[in-house]
């Protein structure tokens, strides 16, 4: 199996350096770059092309949430991995739309952060339990538990499915493949589904995946 390759962006090389020999005494991952700023990761994105990219939210210049959406924008397959002290849901909203599939804090043990790394490169979603805690609470799916428990939220077997998928970070074309239809079938469900939720995106299928426990049961 080939490692994973992975370029880590903080501005505390303290912070850079227990990663690197964290992710190298990995046999499944390994450091190909480092970078101290929003600037730097996109550069080094560009030259290395790595598959998962670490950022920190607070970089100077260009932070973590810009450096985020302009990733993303460049090689839209990129996984990233936002690794933060900020146990915001502002911030966490704002990554995730911005095309982030993982969020760690810095405060958590250090195998929450390689279960992230795992999980995103299974193309999959993770999010801090201690932020997922604060999902099934109610403070960040307020409005999805409102809807949801409305008579005219029963999702069919399908419709369910398909937000499943979409939750644990599926493209539309993968879903269509592995549910053997077709992809304008597929985007007819998850419309369906979420006209029935009142979800409105990514964060909103995100947060209902987090109350229904599949984002850790992929």
């Amino acid at each position: 199996m080939v490692p994973l390759r992975i370029l880590i962006a903080d501005d505390h090389a303290t912070v850079r350096q227990g990663l690197k020999l964290l992710i190298d005494s990995q046999p499944d991952m390994g450091v190909v770059g480092e970078a101290a700023d929003g600037n730097g990761v996109l550069q080094q994105a560009e030259a290395l092309k790595p598959d998962i990219i670490v950022v920190d939210i607070s970089m100077p210049g260009m932070n973590g949430l810009i450096a985020t959406r302009t990733l993303k924008r460049a090689q839209p397959h990129v996984s990233i991995v936002v690794l933060t002290r900020h146990d915001d849901d502002t911030y966490l909203d704002e990554l995730l739309r911005a095309g982030a599939s993982g969020y760690v804090l810095k405060q958590s043990a250090p195998m929450e952060f390689l279960q992230a790394i795992r999980a995103v490169a299974a193309g999959g979603i993770y999010l801090d339990p201690a932020m997922t805690s604060r999902v099934a609470d109610g403070l960040l799916a307020r409005h999805v538990v409102e809807v949801a428990s409305q008579p005219r939220a029963t999702l069919t077997e399908r419709e369910s499915e398909v937000l499943r998928l979409i939750a644990i970070g599926h493209s539309n074309k993968e879903i269509a493949t592995q549910l053997t239809i077709s992809v304008k079938t597929v985007e007819v469900h998850k419309a369906n589904a979420m006209r029935k939720l009142g979800l409105t995106g990514r964060v909103d299928i995100i947060r209902y995946g987090v109350l229904q426990g599949w984002l850790y049961d992929t």
